[in-house]
């Protein structure tokens, strides 16, 4: 190609996509590059819906990430008339009693409460009593649950959100490359030099948001603090959707002490009898090339026996459709939003962990910010890679 540019966001999903849109909008020239054609159906961001919360149970930090995500959302929405962010509210769910934890945070509900009352974010806390009462399609309460419910919160179309912002950088002048694959990065000069499948590029700074594919790219010190988990996503057949009220929000149900006693779902698709549901595993590694994308029926039907049955009504274990999905995770299962060690005109921005793509209109404009004015107005050191400096190698 031979092309030059100010800045060039490699991987075009949830990151990279809001990267290069809000490059574009701040008037740089930008190029962005995918080995694929987003949105698709090869990384994380896929599916159909992902959960929005504002009040955030993983940490204080991340909440200034999704407010500005939530507007971002609204401004695409009147801009391209996409329907992309739907507030059906948000509901987390725990036992009342004991020990239970959710991407690897204890006490989350209560990590929750306390974000949304320092934050501002309207919201109610709720016993089990009273979830069943105002969501009867939640099936098995004791009564003696806590919830935290977020009227707020909903869920965002990712592959509409993707498509939305490479339109809008496309109009605002970026030149976006598709089918095409990064071979290697290198600072040369008082810019970086990368290799592609379809040439050279050259740019002042460079946004790596390749997601699963980071670390084989980068290598060290990502080799190392980067893991890819396949995921599974199930939506199963509904033989009754009575219970299902207009107001049915997303859910996070831990049911259990641990991080695998929980499943996450939301409400009906309009023109669907169905409900899609999943929850999470971390245990099983692989690789962005190695990953099997197709879902097992053993697997639906497992995830039906040991978190769906009982717990939600009309759902039957008629699976509809189900898809595999990667999460990029870090040890502590946070975000890196941080500059090369080796290569600082490398911002790296990936590693969501699971629990990203709420947040990742904000971080679209976090990354924009910090390379076109050397700054953020969200404070993001608390994603910063020397946390992990005393990781065993």
């Amino acid at each position: 190609m031979g092309e030059r540019a100010d800045f060039l966001v490699i991987g075009l999903g949830a990151m990279g996509s809001a990267a290069l849109y809000q490059l574009a909008k701040s008037g740089a020239s930008v190029i962005g590059l995918d080995r694929f054609a987003p949105p698709h159906t090869m990384g994380s961001s896929h599916g159909e819906t992902r959960i929005t919360r504002q009040a955030i149970g993983e940490g204080r930090d991340y909440v200034p990430l999704v407010l500005e995500s939530h507007r971002i959302w609204r401004e695409l929405e009147a801009e391209t008339g996409e329907d992309l962010l739907e507030a059906c509210g948000a509901l987390v769910m725990a036992p009342g009693t004991g020990t239970n934890s959710h991407h690897g945070k204890p006490d989350f509900v209560q990590n929750s409460i306390r974000a949304a009352r320092e934050f501002g974010i309207p919201h109610e806390v709720l016993d089990g009593r009273e979830v069943a009462r105002r969501f009867p399609h939640f099936l098995g309460l004791t009564g003696s649950e806590v919830a935290y419910y977020e009227p707020g919160g909903g869920y965002v179309r990712p592959e509409r959100c993707i498509a939305a912002q490479l339109a809008r950088a496309a109009a605002l002048g970026a030149t976006i490359r598709t089918g095409t694959e990064v071979l290697s990065i290198a600072e040369d000069g008082d810019g970086v030099r990368v290799e592609t499948s379809a040439g050279t590029v050259h740019a002042g700074e460079v946004v790596v948001s390749a997601g699963a594919w980071t670390a084989p790219l980068l290598a060290a010190p990502f080799d190392r603090l980067l893991g890819v988990k396949r995921q599974l996503l199930h939506w199963y057949a509904l033989d009754d959707d009575s219970a299902y009220r207009a107001d049915a929000p997303v859910y996070i149900w831990m049911h259990g002490t641990t991080d695998t006693d929980y499943f996450y779902g939301f409400p009906p698709q309009a023109g669907e009898a169905s409900v899609k549901v999943a929850t999470e595993q971390y245990a099983a590694g692989t690789t962005a090339d190695a990953a099997d994308r197709t879902v097992r029926p053993e697997e639906s039907a497992e995830m039906y026996r040991r978190h769906i049955a009982g717990r939600l009504a009309g759902a039957t274990p008629r699976v509809v459709r189900a898809a595999a999905c990667l999460y990029t995770v870090t040890p502590d299962r946070g975000f890196i939003i941080d500059r090369h060690p080796a290569q600082p005109r490398v911002l790296v921005v990936s590693a969501c962990s699971g629990h990203g793509f709420k947040h990742s209109a904000g971080i679209g404009l976090v990354a924009a910010e910090l390379l076109t004015e050397g700054r953020s107005r969200i404070d993001v050191r608390p994603f910063a890679l020397d946390r992990f400096a005393s990781a065993p190698a």
